[in-house]
């Protein structure tokens, strides 16, 4: 497949509103958009916890939960968490106090850099990601261009009933950048019945979706998706590319260094997980960085980080001093393998002293027990915008 295939579909929905509208147009488009957010959040918060009620509720009166009950229960919980970080993701966009800050970025190597992050995931859920990718050198906000990346895949994920394909190329007319994601969100064997989708296929317009919708709207990037046969195909189109010379660009603040975007990188939504074998210790953290808008998930040692880690990475790892040895190497050196230099953050047992990682050849950043509040969140920011 090419990129000239992409414009075919026969259902199209959901391109990005284009900018002109009149005031009460955009006035009105923008409250049905929130309206139908809202409503999907209320539904994909509500809908997996009164299952979980349900579960605790019979596991009070019996006192009983076989493992299959404790694992649905997990990933109902599980389910609403993700519904509710993304509220709060779409919350920040709603606010208007959200600044982009743009830099010039190859979308091949981003795309092909979260893909490979996320690969054990995807293998997990026995789906191959396809990529066919071109050179596309794009201006952006690099934090909400990892925002989209990863919202795209996330709904692709809970869509796919095979394999997903990844496009980036360019387009000659205009010479716009142009990432596609195609999948079929239909068993294979069903395509060629011409039977109707069966009722029980979760909605399109999902509330990642919407997620999608506010992320490129935001970016100021038009989007069109398109079914035919029960094949999706979401188009993302970049206008803005390093390769031109676009006027009214001086308007557009763009980092060339890396000091002033690192402020301004909104990093929401980003998973880190704790390591840590006290608890007090993981309390701690985790209240240290509450702030900051992350997912964040706690276990007590590296046994239970190396069975989290098993079918999908954090973005970061944080780690208690004192659990480090021969199996966190291991398992550093595992991850690594797959993701260069990912992000680990080791809290050292004495001190109030700090340091990022590649300061002093150290390969980690590190924070003194004394002051986790005080420098944890920046040296995390710090270790988490790297990957950006």
């Amino acid at each position: 497949m090419d990129m000239s295939e992409l414009n075919r579909g026969k259902t199209p929905h959901a391109a990005a509103p284009a900018r002109g509208h009149t005031p009460s147009t955009t006035a009105e488009s923008d409250a049905d958009r929130w309206r139908e957010a809202l409503n999907a959040a209320g539904s994909e918060i509500a809908s997996p916890l009164t299952a979980a009620l349900e579960r605790i509720h019979s596991l009070t009166t019996t006192g009983r939960i076989d493992k299959g009950a404790l694992r649905a229960l997990r990933e109902e919980v599980e389910s609403a968490r993700r519904a509710g970080m993304i509220a709060q993701q779409l919350t920040r966009f709603a606010s208007g106090r959200l600044r982009q800050s743009h830099e010039h970025l190859s979308l091949a190597d981003t795309l092909n850099a979260m893909l490979q992050h996320r690969s054990r995931e995807t293998a997990a859920r026995g789906i191959a990601v396809k990529q066919t990718l071109k050179t596309a050198e794009v201006v952006v906000d690099p934090s909400l261009l990892f925002t989209l990346l990863n919202t795209v895949l996330d709904w692709s994920l809970v869509h796919a009933r095979s394999d997903i394909e990844f496009l980036v190329g360019m387009a000659a007319w205009p010479a716009h950048a142009r990432l596609a994601c195609v999948f079929s969100h239909r068993p294979p064997d069903e395509l060629d019945d011409g039977a109707p989708p069966p009722a029980s296929l979760p909605s399109l317009d999902s509330l990642t979706w919407k997620l999608i919708e506010q992320t490129a709207w935001t970016m100021g990037l038009p989007m069109h998706r398109s079914i035919d046969a029960g094949r999706v195909s979401l188009t993302i189109e970049f206008p803005r590319t390093a390769a031109e010379q676009v006027e009214g660009l001086s308007t557009i603040e763009l980092d060339t260094g890396f000091g002033t975007s690192t402020n301004s990188r909104p990093l929401a939504g980003s998973h880190v997980l704790v390591v840590a074998s006290r608890r007090e210790m993981r309390v701690r953290i985790r209240d240290a960085i509450r702030h900051m808008g992350l997912v964040v998930d706690l276990v007590s040692s590296i046994e239970e980080a190396g069975d989290f880690c098993r079918d999908g990475l954090p973005h970061a790892i944080v780690v208690e001093g004192i659990l480090a040895g021969e199996r966190l190497n291991q398992l550093r050196a595992e991850i690594c393998a797959e993701v260069t230099d990912f992000p680990f953050v080791e809290i050292v047992e004495e001190g109030s002293s700090f340091s990022m990682s590649g300061f002093s050849g150290s390969e980690m950043g590190r924070v003194g027990r004394d002051a986790i509040e005080s420098a944890l969140p920046s040296v995390l920011m710090f270790e988490l915008s790297r990957g950006l």
